[in-house]
């Protein structure tokens, strides 16, 4: 809870603030939940699904209440990707992940960053209070 809630709900506070003080206001807040939410489950992740579940609700909510001063709040729901390296097995780890992506892969870091990018531009400036799953079919 702390981590995945507190932290981030102390930080979209900062960034509110800072964001509706002066001139120009507005801006782009991006949180990072998972597909592991209110989205999907999985096994043994209880805690961590009901804080990242947590985070899509906030996330919805910010959106809702400062879209009047330009500030656009979304999430990224991302499936596995790095902690494979810290597993037992990391090749026969990665080879179970990838197998459960519909596109037969796991996620790269640079893919997901490349969705931050996005959603920080203007080129977003039309989403707010989504969550934006990219996860390789995962939990189609």
């Amino acid at each position: 809870m702390s981590l995945n809630v507190r932290a981030i709900f102390m930080m979209m506070q900062t960034a509110v603030a800072r964001m509706t003080q002066g001139q120009p206001q507005g801006g782009s807040i991006i949180n990072m939940a998972s597909v592991i939410s209110s989205i999907g489950a999985a096994p043994s992740r209880f805690a961590y699904g009901a804080t990242k579940a947590a985070v899509l609700g906030m996330t919805k909510s910010v959106a809702l209440d400062y879209a009047a001063q330009g500030i656009r709040c979304n999430a990224i729901c991302p499936s596995m990707t790095a902690r494979i390296a810290a597993m037992a097995d990391p090749a026969a780890a990665r080879q179970a992940f990838s197998s459960r992506q519909a596109v037969g892969r796991m996620g790269r870091p640079d893919e997901i960053a490349e969705l931050a990018v996005y959603l920080a531009s203007d080129a977003s400036a039309f989403i707010t209070g989504s969550h934006i799953v990219i996860d390789g079919g995962a939990k189609l």
